[in-house]
């Protein structure tokens, strides 16, 4: 009776905090959609200009949303696999192998097209899966990985791929490297509609198969002696969650570059929040990762105009202290 009841709890404290979430994402979409360099008139006296500046802020937000948003449920899946607050994909080295996947099919192969879409999130998540690889085993020691190993490998790891990217963009031509550079600090801006069709596409679904996986995951969490005992098939749903979580970085790094720390900020309030029942947690992380990414690119947007900041760069200067913040304080729990 007392389960049931606990249950009925967060699932109605989730609820409320997927409405909440929503709201606050809708105004932060119409603020968003009406600020920026470039001033617009009200709704009743658009020009041709206006029209076209607000489709193309309503696009990036779209992009806000889904990176964002796919960010924090990746963030969300890691954490709960790995029993830690700490991980998340920038930390991880993910999305360095991401961007480095990303840099290798454009500016090595020039490879462009996949099946009539853009082929820039097959490469992303193949160098996201690569990276993970490399940062689980280096990091496994007698069959476990201690979590130190873990997020120290993962920093290292991705440290050395993304001076694989800088290298290898260094190549590429000149009137393109200020544009690959700005990419790989973050940046929401949409040069390609496919790529953008094809990441919302490919988040949303990663998304929901996150979301059908939330049980399994949830007894993981618990511990793996406990998830067995369950009647979870552990190795082949960590495999499973791990593509889930790669595939959603690498489909983000592509049309945004190296977003940092949102996988690690959103999940750790949403928990705080309506607890750890990832049932709630990733459809509300979502909706407030998309919340807090689009707020993000807002002040990016507005802090120094007329110029424009990475929002990459907003995102690293919230996470980073934050993440200070989390290592220090499980270290004087221990």
């Amino acid at each position: 009776m007392q389960v049931r009841e606990a249950s009925q709890i967060s699932r109605k404290r989730g609820r409320k905090a997927f409405i909440i979430a929503a709201a606050i994402l809708v105004a932060v979409a119409a603020v968003s959609v009406y600020f920026g360099a470039a001033k617009v008139g009200l709704l009743s006296a658009l020009t041709d200009m206006d029209k076209r500046i607000l489709g193309l802020r309503a696009g990036r937000i779209l992009l806000a949303l889904t990176v964002g948003g796919g960010l924090s449920v990746a963030g969300v899946i890691l954490q709960g696999l790995m029993r830690n607050p700490l991980c998340e994909p920038y930390v991880l080295g993910i999305s360095s192998g991401a961007a480095l996947g990303a840099v290798i099919s454009t500016i090595v192969l020039g490879v462009q097209n996949f099946l009539g879409l853009s082929a820039l999130p097959v490469w992303a998540f193949l160098g996201a899966v690569a990276a993970f690889f490399i940062v689980y085993r280096i990091s496994e020691v007698n069959g476990r990985i201690p979590i130190q190993n873990l997020l120290l490998t993962g920093v290292i790891v991705g440290a050395v791929l993304s001076s694989v990217v800088i290298f290898l963009v260094s190549f590429s031509e000149k009137e393109y490297l200020h544009s690959v550079i700005w990419w790989l600090l973050g940046n929401l801006q949409i040069f390609d509609m496919k790529l953008l069709l094809s990441v919302v596409i490919i988040v949303i679904t990663a998304v929901i198969l996150a979301a059908l996986n939330s049980r399994e995951l949830n007894a993981i969490s618990l511990g793996e002696e406990e998830a067995a005992h369950l009647g979870v098939d552990i190795e082949r749903t960590k495999k499973r969650l791990f593509i889930i979580a790669s595939v959603i970085t690498g489909a983000a790094v592509s049309a945004a570059g190296m977003i940092g720390f949102v996988g690690l900020i959103v999940p750790h309030f949403v928990r705080l929040v309506i607890g750890a029942n990832h049932r709630a947690v990733i459809p509300v992380s979502f909706v407030a990762g998309g919340a807090f990414l689009i707020f993000c690119d807002l002040i990016a947007r507005m802090v120094m105009l007329p110029a424009e900041v990475p929002v990459g760069v907003i995102t690293a200067l919230c996470g980073g202290p934050f993440f200070l913040y989390l290592l220090r304080k499980r270290s004087r729990a221990r």
